[in-house]
């Protein structure tokens, strides 16, 4: 089912995932990624307490950087729960995380094949980094479908008679 005429909707009994890789210039410690560092604790913060928000990936340093989902040590994997649609489209695109993301060109390659992906999950479930990898590698293999979308082609959840499934 196509989401574009509810797109800023909540389904009760669902969250939308997101995973969205990146890869890095430089490694971490290089003065060339010093101010993208300095930024990650605002940048986690805001996540946190923006509206929708329901859970991110994070080590005990309290951000994912630590966190190898590929071979390639340049790789830097996010990946994070929300209520809606509408609610990580606001912190990614209409919070101070915009100003983040309109410099990620200094510290990040221009990656050819897909880098972020969304899909519903049931409320409570957490999905692991291979879920996550295994849903970005179906939107690069299919497009766009309810298994894995985007911003721009969008899906609503499965049927409510799933959700407790």
């Amino acid at each position: 089912m196509d989401d574009r005429t509810e797109p800023q909707g909540t389904y009760p009994g669902w969250h939308l995932a997101q995973v969205n890789i990146a890869l890095m210039r430089a490694p971490l410690d290089d003065p060339l990624m010093q101010r993208f560092v300095d930024q990650l604790d605002f940048i986690n913060a805001l996540a946190d307490r923006s509206p929708g928000f329901v859970w991110r990936l994070q080590t005990e340093e309290g951000d994912a950087t630590a966190v190898r989902a590929y071979d390639d040590e340049r790789i830097l994997f996010n990946l994070s729960l929300w209520e809606s649609i509408g609610a990580l489209h606001d912190y990614v695109y209409r919070s101070a995380h915009l100003e983040v993301l309109k410099d990620r060109k200094l510290w990040f390659e221009v990656m050819q094949d897909r880098h972020m992906a969304l899909w519903w999950v049931p409320a409570g479930h957490v999905p692991g980094v291979e879920e996550a990898r295994d849903r970005l590698e179906h939107l690069q293999h299919h497009g766009p479908t309810a298994e894995a979308f985007t911003f721009q082609r969008r899906f609503a959840p499965p049927t409510a008679g799933h959700a407790s499934a």
